[in-house]
């Protein structure tokens, strides 16, 4: 372990430690944030009521939207000569969120990040692979100086440029790789086509997130690279990569850094909390965070949480794997579809290759959801090397995967298959559904 002391604590030590830091947040924000001073005056709570975790519930939330509404620097509780970095994301949905980090927050982001590289199989001395993208996105850097910390060595690669990827895991003989599953994944596609055996290289574990995926894209990953493929999750809002890790022991549920953000669950509809185990919507409160204290962050990413002790020693409350995101969620004839659910259905699927997306359209007043997916090459080469989607044995796994969504779905889902590599790879995070319903409104 990184941090024993600290990721073995007592629950009744743990929660002392929490309750204290979340007085002293409570308190920050309100003397140093304007936004939350109106905030918390207009749910009538005062910094002195704030005693114990079982007053969190009284605490207003916060989402994206204030951070928009905010822009760029309205939620800081510092002045901007004593923020240190600035990160902010890509603002393809409104104005950028923008997050800053004081030189203190960038040491505990490091110190979670090391924490998470050492729950993952890490440890000093590794050489590092890290093909998560740099820049304004948390995942390059937060990743970057956290294994820096723990004393391993860094290959700052960023993402894209695959071949030149496959040449540096082949010479750098790395330990470790971290990106997004589906980047990952076409990186050793690129190696078979140079005539390289993922398997054959020096991986030993891969720490992979940014975007959901699923229990078959683990097996997946982990059959083509040999690795452990563990989930590490983060979101900029809260501090970037590092808020919680899978370990490689269980594989069920990553241990949340407890001692700087306080979990919870809610309805997404009502905000009302839920018990653990259920699913909900993800809230993080951080606790030790300087340049942007956060108060009941609405993530917008489902899952639950999980409060027994693990296997591998570690006390902290874990969080299951993300379900999906609320905004990310379909509504198709009325049922809620996450495409992370569909993955499962694609990765089960031998004839198929893991590369696919999901595009919806309307025809008339009804929904229509195909998924497109490539087929595998043994496919491709019983067809005697020539894409024909009439062919019997595609029309054959057409049938085999709409039967399989419509019982995973309860609705009707088009098959659509293609050729192998026609659907466009990802450079960092997958599109993975292209959702072309406004196009078909008049206007």
């Amino acid at each position: 372990m990184f941090q024993p002391e600290l990721e073995t604590m007592d629950r009744p030590e743990l929660e002392r430690l929490q309750a204290d830091r979340l007085k002293q947040t409570v308190e920050r924000v309100y003397n140093l944030v304007p936004f939350y001073r109106r905030r918390l005056d207009k749910a009538g709570v005062k910094p002195g009521e704030i005693g114990s975790l079982e007053d969190l519930p009284r605490l207003p939330f916060t989402w994206k939207k204030d951070f928009r509404d905010h822009y760029p620097f309205g939620l800081f509780a510092v002045e901007l000569e004593e923020v240190a970095r600035i990160h902010a994301s890509s603002g393809t949905r409104g104005k950028p969120t923008v997050v800053g980090y004081t030189q203190n927050d960038l040491r505990i982001w490091a110190e979670v990040c090391a924490r998470a590289l050492v729950i993952a199989g890490g440890r000093p001395g590794d050489v590092f692979h890290n093909a998560y993208g740099y820049g304004l996105f948390t995942g390059g850097l937060g990743l970057h100086y956290g294994a820096e910390r723990l004393k391993a060595t860094v290959v700052p690669v960023s993402g894209g440029n695959r071949v030149r990827q496959a040449a540096l895991i082949r010479d750098f003989r790395p330990r470790g790789i971290g990106g997004t599953p589906s980047f990952v994944l076409s990186l050793a596609e690129t190696m078979e086509e140079m005539g390289v055996d993922p398997r054959s290289t020096t991986l030993e574990y891969g720490i992979f997130g940014a975007e959901p995926w699923s229990e078959e894209m683990r097996r997946t990953l982990e059959e083509k690279w040999g690795i452990d493929a563990l989930d590490i999750y983060g979101l900029s809002e809260v501090i970037g990569p590092g808020v919680s890790m899978e370990c490689p022991k269980a594989k069920d549920g990553l241990h949340i850094a407890e001692d700087h953000f306080l979990p919870e669950v809610v309805d997404p509809e009502t905000g009302d909390p839920l018990p653990d185990g259920a699913y909900g919507e993800l809230v993080f409160t951080s606790l030790t965070k300087e340049a942007l204290p956060v108060l009941r962050y609405r993530t917008g990413d489902i899952a639950s949480l999980i409060r027994e002790p693990c296997r591998c020693g570690r006390t902290h409350t874990r969080m299951s794997r993300i379900k999906g995101r609320i905004d990310d969620m379909l509504i198709i004839r009325g049922v809620n579809v996450f495409p992370s659910e569909m993955e499962a259905v694609v990765l089960e699927e031998k004839e198929v290759a893991p590369h696919y997306r999901l595009v919806v359209t309307k025809e008339g007043t009804m929904d229509r959801l195909t998924l497109e997916v490539e087929i595998s090459e043994d496919l491709l080469r019983s067809t005697e090397g020539h894409f024909d989607p009439g062919h019997e044995r595609c029309g054959q796994v057409c049938n085999r995967l709409q039967q399989r969504l419509k019982e995973l779905l309860g609705i009707t889902t088009e098959v659509s298959l293609k050729e192998p590599k026609s659907i466009p790879r990802s450079e960092g995070k997958a599109v993975r559904v292209i959702d072309r319903r406004k196009e078909a409104q008049p206007g």
